[in-house]
């Protein structure tokens, strides 16, 4: 079985590249060029595809004696992802560019390059699990839950979970390390990997509203304030506001179209209820009135209970137990059944 391996110069996607070799799998190693090359030598050494972590991914692939590719996706980036991202935020919404990049780029077209080297599945550094129910592959949480990275998943397609391989998902972070010290690996004691800033593509952009100061008003409509543009705002935000008010007050409401953004205190952050536009969907159950999940409105936030109250199309209103603090447009909210990730929405 030939298998491509998503190669990032991490110590997690090493391990997997490893672990797999150690299997007996045919292996090819790519790390993927997402941005232009003016871009990628920007930012510390950890950021994703600069030049020193394409040394530390070929410097891997070379202990384990497997070929190593750079491709070139930074094309196809841009188009899916930053244009996407710089949108979102133009709009007065909060993107999630990593769950676009992992639908779109890594589990799309990377997917695409991995079936013309004649490779049967993707294999990721990622914490996550994909079991199978029968014939159906099913997206699981990882064992070691603070590094659980299922949500960032969410929008894998259904019909390719069943060739993805996440060889860390039954691992802990230290047992990672520990295994890639043991076998000698560049990698072994390097920071984890993260993508370049994307604040950068809003201030590098010319969007004629998304940066525009304007004015930050009360719950009444009181002007109290100046706001530095909407792209730099997000639901819940407390610091960077530039008030000077020692009071506590969120960002709770974010305006493009009058160039606005409102801010009050915590309570009014609140919410008890959220409308979502299901994108993806893996359970085989359909969502419907009265199921209860586990939902996930962010990465690192807990499920909360909720009960799905209303169903039209393909939104759905769902209800929690108790009140969660900011669900933000344009953040995926993640079903889970259990460990099991029944499918996601994005928050409207």
């Amino acid at each position: 079985m030939k298998i491509v391996v998503a190669m990032s110069g991490g110590v997690d996607s090493s391990v997997a590249a490893l672990k797999l070799k150690k299997e007996g799998y045919e292996l090819i190693g790519i790390t993927m060029k997402t941005w232009p090359k003016e871009d990628c030598g920007r930012g510390d050494e950890r950021t994703c595809c600069s030049l020193e972590a394409v040394q530390y991914a070929r410097s891997v692939a070379e202990d384990l004696e497997i070929p190593h590719y750079v491709v070139d996706l930074s094309r196809e980036f841009a188009r899916e992802v930053k244009d996407y991202f710089i949108q979102e935020y133009s709009s007065g919404r909060t993107p999630n560019p990593c769950i676009y990049c992992n639908s779109r780029i890594k589990f799309g077209y990377l997917m695409k390059k991995a079936r013309e080297l004649g490779a049967d599945s993707i294999a990721t550094g990622h914490y996550a699990r994909v079991s199978f129910d029968g014939d159906r592959a099913v997206l699981r949480e990882a064992v070691e839950k603070k590094k659980d990275q299922s949500y960032f998943l969410c929008g894998i397609p259904r019909n390719e979970l069943k060739h993805i391989l996440f060889p860390l998902g039954e691992m802990r972070k230290n047992e990672v390390r520990e295994l890639a010290r043991e076998n000698g690996l560049m990698s072994a004691d390097r920071r984890s990997s993260q993508d370049i800033c994307f604040s950068l593509a809003v201030e590098e952009t010319g969007d004629p509203g998304g940066i525009t100061p304007g004015d930050l008003l009360d719950i009444s409509g009181k002007v109290i304030g100046k706001h530095r543009g909407v792209a730099f705002y997000t639901i819940g935000q407390r610091k960077g506001l530039g008030l000077g008010i020692h009071l506590p007050l969120y960002v709770l409401s974010i305006d493009p179209v009058n160039n606005t953004v409102t801010v009050g205190n915590r309570e009014n952050v609140m919410k008890d209820n959220i409308r979502v536009k299901i994108f993806n969907w893996f359970s085989d159950r359909e969502l419907r009135p009265g199921d209860i999940y586990g939902v996930r409105i962010r990465h690192n936030g807990a499920k909360a209970e909720a009960a799905v109250s209303g169903l039209s199309e393909n939104e759905a209103i769902i209800k929690f137990s108790a009140k969660q603090f900011a669900p933000t447009p344009g953040q995926a909210a993640v079903f889970y059944s259990e460990e099991t990730v029944a499918g996601a929405g994005w928050i409207v």
